[in-house]
This record gives C-alpha cells, structure tokens and sequence, in this order.
C-alpha cells in the first residue's frame, strides 16, 4: 500500500462522505482519487454543487487544454517526424551511405516495432507504479539521444541497434498518453482530446516534409546524417521541456486547486472507469485477458497497423516512382499530412458531439482509405499523376478508426489494472501490426506493390465487420444491465456515480458501469 492509502486509513470523515460503511482494512482497494476526497473533507454534495457549475467547469478545461494538450501535441509532432526520419532519409543517400538494400530496410521499420512490442508493457507497468509524466518525459529525452546517435550509423548492424533502441524509448508514449486523457477528460471529452494530440502525426508529416526540404538544400554535409541530428536534437530539449511542465496526475498536479482537484475527481467518477490506483490487481489482468471487448479491439488493431505499417514506410517510394526528384517527392509528401489532421480532427469531433457514434466512425472513416489505396493500384500513373496523388493523400482516413480503437479500452475498461492491461494488449497488436505491414510491399513489385494494396484491402473489409460485432456486443451489454436495473426500481444519474465509493471497480463488477460505443 502507497503513502497516501496508509495516510487514509486514519482520517475522520463527515456522514456526508458515505464511505463509513468501509472498514479501516477496506481502504486500501479505494481508488486514490477518493482518498484525496477523504482526506479533504470533500463531500459527495459539495463535488456535486461544483459539478453542476457550467462556468465553472469550462474554465478548468480550458486549463487543463492549455496545459496539456500543447505538451501531447508537440509530442506527436516530433515522434512521427523521428520515426519516420529512416523514410525521409531512404528518399537521400541512406542506401548507398551504409550499403542496405531494400529487403534490410523493411526490416529496419519492422525492429522498431519488435522493440516497441517488448517493452510496451513493462513501460506501462512502471508508468502505473511510479510517476508518468518523469516515465514519458525520460523517454523522450533518451529517444532524442539515439536518433542523434544513428547519424553515426556505416551499416545495417548499427542501423538495426539503434532503430531497436529507438522503439524501446517510443514504447510508453502512446499508451501513457491514452491514459493520460482518459484520466483528465470526462468520456465524452476524450475522443476528440485524443484526437488533437494524435492529428499531429499530420502536422508532424508536413513539418518533416518542410525540414527534409531545408535540410535537403544542404551540400557540405550528408543529408540523411543532418536530418538525424537537428530532429534528435530538437527532441531532447523538448523532452527537458516536458520533465517541467507535464503533471503526473490530477492530485499532484501543482498548477490546480484543491477545488481544481476535487472537481476533475468528480468528472472521472461520471465515467465509473477508476481514476488512479497504483496497486496492480493480478485477477484484473485475468479479467482483462478474458473480455471479448478486448480481443475484438486488438484484432481490429493489428489489422489497421498492417495497413499503417504499409503506407507509413513505402508511401514515399511509392511517390518517388512517381517523380525522379528526392526534393519533389519530399513536397509531394507534405499535403498527406494535411489530409490526416482533417481525418482525424472531423471524424474524433463528431464521435465527441453524437452520443454512441464511435464504431459508425470507425466504418465510414476507412472507406476512403478503400478508394485511396484502389486509385494507387489501379490507375494509369503516366496518365493520371493527379489521381494517384490524391489517392494517396486520402488514404491515411483509417488514422481515425486507429486513435478511436486505441481510446477504446482507456474508456470502456473499469478498475485501473485492468485499463493498464487493456491499453498495453491492444498495443501490443499495434506493435506487431507494424511489423507485419511493411513485408506485404515487396521491392519486386516496385512502384505500384499490388501484393501491398490487396492486403490493405482486405484488412479495411475486415476492419468494417469487426467494427459492427463491437457495437452490438456493447450495445447486448448495456440493455442487459439496463434491464437487470429496472428490475430492480434503479434509474442511472450522475449523482449515483458521484455518491458510488470508489473501490476501483471493473466493469465487470460494477453493475452501474455502461459502455459508449
């Protein structure tokens, strides 16, 4: 048990608390969110009267807009420009430099995500036990170090070493990030939160465009050493920026109140998913393991990752068999980016505004990805440039069905464990969809990859039909509850979820859990 359980277990607390029923030994299963009430005195009705201030609660999250988002945005930023700083190089001299041929290559973006894979969980473990934001931002500032280091880099050998080392340290952020908002931002808030931070995977294609361009007019010093250099480089001195700035948690967050606290600890309990609990919970990852929910969400993840794994390390060969010019394909590359914020931000804002819209996003945001991916594989690409680009530019649409299914589990999953445990699976199947992806475009079939677009294809249509069985198994989960409530006399309210003493239920075990889909 923490500090602060022990702490809890020797505070006296009004009536109005309703947590008297606990005995002392009891404690120790609360959720820490509910520790800081007991500790503060707050009470049910006071979190409630602080609920209902719709003043009030705007302006607390425009802070949190204001101190969060900027850190997890510019974040992305660098993470897709330096992950992808191998792909912008290969458009340079990386091939002839270190002597790695187009088969190596697909390995190189296949090793950073092996060690994505080994060491996502072990991250997120350490994350839960101790401080996340000094977890991420550490992590940050050593990825910064090894790009920088790759410029050294004279074969495949070193090459693969660091792009391992690189996974490594990329591993937590995504999921700490998951985490994070579904931490600070009531549910309905959270898709498009998400969104924002995860469109700049867009803003970080056409910044990296841009910076490969300026880097590329250079001639004194090898182009694909220097762009290793300036984005590492860039990286780490955000990452210090990061170890300043980010927060831990709502309730050691320095920049907000007691009343600040006591009021983000009353929205995460609207959601009933458990706000904070470092204790691991084996039996929840058991649980966790064993929820269907869980496995349809990983399937549809690793088969969306097959296509990223794709598109992410060819689509700018598949431009350069386009034009002759590196410079050219680097410009032509920037308006995908472009592309992939309006994806992203439109479709994670309308699954915030309509209630329960989030799979029927996730169906209509890959059928453009089906049209994009058809255009590049069939069309004439001497006679219809234009139509291979544009194809190519709407392709990325499936981004949205990808950051909606990664916000899934933080979302849908009760008790802290077995969030934790939900986020590290689905991503697990994000790491190995990655590392199946780029094998499927083989350098044979150079420019056009049809063996590439075919199995795109295949995982959209089956991404569709795993998209639907998830709506109806949530929906079958909410009306059974709903009934067996009724059945009971009981009406769902927000108050109840306020009133509810915060043991860190799961989903499972907390009958006034319901799902959104």
């Amino acid at each position: 048990m923490d500090d602060k359980a022990e702490k809890g277990d020797v505070i006296q607390t009004t009536p109005n608390s309703k947590v008297d029923d606990f005995e002392i030994g009891e404690i120790s299963s609360l959720d820490e969110a509910d520790i800081f009430l007991r500790e503060h005195n707050f009470t049910h009705e006071y979190i409630q009267e602080l609920l209902v201030d719709k003043e009030l609660n705007k302006k607390l999250v425009r802070k949190i807009d204001l101190i969060l988002l900027p850190m997890l945005a510019g974040t992305y930023v660098l993470q897709y420009v330096d992950k992808s700083a191998l792909a912008y190089s290969a458009v340079f001299d990386l091939f002839t430099d270190t002597g790695i041929s187009n088969d190596q290559y697909s390995w190189l973006a296949s090793i950073f995500y092996f060690a994505y894979l080994a060491a996502e969980y072990p991250w997120s473990y350490l994350a839960q036990r101790t401080r996340m934001a000094k977890v991420v931002s550490g992590c940050v500032i050593s990825w910064g170090a090894i790009l920088m280091i790759t410029a050294a880099c004279q074969n495949f050998a070193g090459l693969s070493i660091c792009r391992f080392l690189l996974g490594v340290f990329e591993a937590p952020i995504t999921p700490c990030f998951m985490m994070i908002v579904s931490m600070w931002y009531t549910r309905q808030e959270q898709p498009f939160r998400a969104g924002v931070f995860y469109s700049c995977n867009g803003v970080g294609s056409m910044v990296g465009g841009l910076v490969t361009y300026a880097i590329g007019q250079m001639h004194s010093f090898p182009v694909w050493r220097a762009i290793f250099l300036i984005c590492g480089g860039v990286t780490v001195a955000w990452g210090f920026l990061m170890l300043y700035i980010l927060p831990d948690d709502i309730l050691s967050a320095k920049r907000f109140s007691l009343q600040d606290k006591a009021v983000l600890v009353g929205r995460g309990k609207l959601g009933r998913t458990g706000i904070l609990n470092r204790k691991i919970k084996w039996y929840r990852i058991k649980e966790a393991l064993l929820d269907p929910q869980v496995w349809l969400l990983t399937l549809f993840m690793l088969l969306n990752e097959v296509i990223n794994g794709g598109i992410a390390s060819f689509g700018k060969l598949i431009i350069k068999g386009l034009v002759k010019d590196p410079l050219l394909t680097t410009v032509l590359g920037i308006p995908q980016g472009a592309f992939q914020v309006f994806w992203v931000l439109s479709g994670t804002w309308l699954a915030s505004r309509i209630r329960n819209f989030r799979t029927v996003v996730m169906v209509m945001y890959l059928l453009p990805t089906v049209l994009g991916i058809c255009l590049i594989w069939k069309l004439n690409r001497a006679k219809h440039l234009v139509g291979v680009l544009f194809g190519y530019y709407i392709v990325g649409s499936y981004v949205t069905s990808l950051v909606l299914a990664l916000q899934m589990p933080s979302t849908n999953l009760g008790g802290y464990t077995k969030r934790v445990t939900g986020v590290a699976v689905v991503f697990m199947a994000y790491c190995t969809g990655n590392i199946i992806g780029p094998h499927a475009f083989l350098s044979s079939e150079s420019p056009t990859y049809p063996t590439g677009c075919i199995v795109i294809l295949s995982c959209s249509a089956t991404q569709v039909v795993i998209s639907i069985t998830l709506r109806f198994l949530l929906v079958r989960r909410n009306k059974s509850r709903d009934a067996a409530a009724a059945a009971r006399g009981i009406t769902e309210t927000e108050e109840h979820a306020i009133e509810e003493v915060g043991g860190d239920l799961t989903d499972f075990e907390n009958p006034h859990f319901r799902y959104v889909y």
